[in-house]
């Protein structure tokens, strides 16, 4: 009777604590799909605008420009930037284009205590990433590195807003 009992209380009351722990769940948006990888002339005006906004800002910076799946299509090194940011300006910009979003997206979530994408060794959430969408497509990613993540997703921001 004790088995019964508990059973039909389960029945009843699982389904309204699962209702209660799920309807603060927010459904994000879709994100866009993938199109046809950005052109390397592309790429070059992206690349030279993101230059003209570091040193708008004082910074030197490595820029990387990579297709949807995530591969290079072109790449600057500002004189004197550090070494390590020829690695990370590539991360961040693969990771955008790989994942469909903006590094700093990312990096809120881990600041926010979501650190779960800290064990993905594929990722690198840290702001400076920007999916490249063209006719709502995504077709590449830019990634910037060199300052803080703020200043480097700024410098992502500026390379593409439109003239």
């Amino acid at each position: 009777m004790k088995a019964l009992f508990l059973a039909l209380a389960l029945v009843v009351v699982a389904p309204a604590a699962l209702a209660q722990t799920t309807s603060g769940i927010s459904k994000q948006a879709s994100p866009p799909s993938y199109g046809a990888p950005i052109s390397l002339a592309a790429a070059e005006v992206l690349i030279d605008r993101a230059v003209t906004a570091a040193r708008a800002g004082g910074h030197r910076m490595a820029v990387a420009v990579v297709e949807p799946n995530g591969e290079l299509v072109a790449f600057v090194r500002m004189d004197d930037t550090q070494y390590g940011s020829i690695h990370v300006a590539q991360r961040k910009a693969w990771t955008a284009a790989r994942y469909r979003g903006a590094t700093a997206a990312m990096e809120e979530r881990v600041l926010a205590g979501r650190i779960v994408s800290l064990a993905n060794e594929d990722s690198l959430p840290i702001g400076g990433g920007i999916p490249i969408v063209l006719d709502g497509r995504i077709v590449g990613a830019i990634g910037v590195s060199g300052a803080s993540a703020a200043e480097d997703a700024a410098v992502a921001t500026a390379a593409l807003a439109a003239d």
